[in-house]
């Protein structure tokens, strides 16, 4: 009869080595996916940094751009502008000025 524990521990044995086996690998298989993981979230958030980057100095041009529209909006509303598209577009002079032309 102590034999028969014997191959009874001795099976068990075998059991509890098979299983812990299987968990290690478990784990290792767990921890390679978790990795892999890991590096394609590094790879998207570099992407979205870059994003955020690009998006940032977009921004900061319409910025700049909305400042010289409002210059130019602002320009516009003076005597000086609407002086200088009479001179311009429409060849007006004021009352004292002589007008040489080019003969061409």
């Amino acid at each position: 009869m102590a034999n028969k524990g014997s191959k009874t521990k001795k099976k068990n044995k075998a059991y509890n080595r098979m299983g812990m086996l299987c968990i290690i690998l478990t784990v290792f298989v767990l921890l390679l996916i978790m990795m892999r993981q890991s590096e394609d979230l590094t790879s998207m958030i570099r992407q979205y940094d870059e994003r955020v980057a690009t998006l940032e100095r977009r921004i900061e041009e319409e910025h700049d751009r909305t400042g010289e529209i409002e210059k130019l909006r602002t320009y516009m509303e003076t005597d000086a502008y609407i002086e200088q598209i009479a001179r311009e577009k429409l060849g007006l002079v004021k009352d004292n000025e002589i007008v040489f032309e080019e003969e061409g």
